[in-house]
């Protein structure tokens, strides 16, 4: 006699797919496997850097049986300057670029935000509008501004824009947060006798610090992997950032030092990594508050 089970069910079958372990660990899975594509390539850099040069070019694995700080040692002494100049002058770069955005982008969104003036929502708009167009449309013109105000070989074409609130992305980021701060803390300063410059730098500033935080860490990884900005403005090797430095180790002849390159973009990497761990709680607290994707 045979009997027919009714209740059973293939193991492979519809209900086994949906069982919440099986897709969670096939999440994971792929994750993890995106994960390993992405990183590859760095954590590939990073292990060649301690490789002879003769290796570098010759696998792509990560392991070698001679590791050496050689490239380290060559590399940074082998420019036409010192590295730790390149250092330097990203830094300051970096640094005045920072500030000017968080002043110049603040102060703008607070106006946007908090104050009524004529033509407000056009010029809101117009402001949007700047986002879309492309970094190379306005490269040409912005040349020839800085060529004709002499700022050629200075630093000033990197440094000044950022204090003129020209970052429309940033605006915008800070403007949507703003927004989110309830109003009656404006009425109750403005009760207290506080006007508008003592409610944005004491009541709204301090509550933006996520928003900030979002606007300095990206102002910083833009600033200091800048390659055209300085390969237009600045010409002389003791003005380069450590971009153009690392542009350095590269020959058109094919007899280029990989070696010494990887190790200088290994600690080139190393404060853009430094920088998002210690701005990692501000970046996601001001992601989540700004709805920024």
């Amino acid at each position: 006699m045979t009997t027919v089970s009714v209740g059973a069910r293939p193991f492979f079958g519809r209900r086994a797919t949906r069982n919440p372990l099986v897709i969670g660990l096939l999440r994971h899975a792929l994750l993890i496997g995106v994960l390993i594509v992405m990183l590859y390539p760095v954590v590939w850099m990073v292990a060649a850097s301690f490789r002879p040069s003769a290796e570098v070019m010759n696998s792509l694995g990560l392991f070698s049986k001679n590791y050496t700080l050689d490239n380290y040692k060559h590399g940074w002494s082998a420019g036409q300057l010192n590295f730790s100049r390149y250092f330097l002058n990203s830094i300051a770069i970096t640094a005045l670029s920072i500030v000017g955005n968080l002043v110049s982008c603040s102060l703008t969104a607070y106006a946007f935000a908090r104050l009524e003036f004529p033509f407000k929502r056009i010029l809101f708009g117009v402001l949007l509008a700047t986002m879309l167009l492309p970094y190379h449309v306005t490269l040409v013109p912005q040349y020839i501004l800085f060529n004709e105000l002499a700022w050629m070989n200075t630093y000033l074409p990197l440094v000044v824009p950022k204090w003129l609130g020209v970052e429309a992305f940033f605006v915008f980021l800070m403007v949507q947060f703003i927004r989110t701060l309830p109003r009656e803390l404006d009425d109750a300063a403005r009760i207290d006798g506080c006007g508008h410059w003592r409610t944005f730098s004491r009541i709204i500033m301090p509550l933006a610090l996520p928003a900030l935080g979002t606007t300095a860490l990206f102002t910083f990884i833009a600033s200091w992997n800048d390659f055209l900005g300085p390969l237009l403005y600045l010409n002389r090797p003791e003005q380069w950032t450590v971009s153009l430095g690392l542009n350095s180790f590269l020959d058109v002849t094919g007899e280029s030092a990989y070696g010494s390159l990887f190790a200088m973009s290994t600690l080139a990497l190393a404060p853009i990594v430094g920088f998002f761990l210690g701005a990692q709680k501000l970046l996601i607290e001001g992601v989540a508050t700004t709805g920024l994707k």
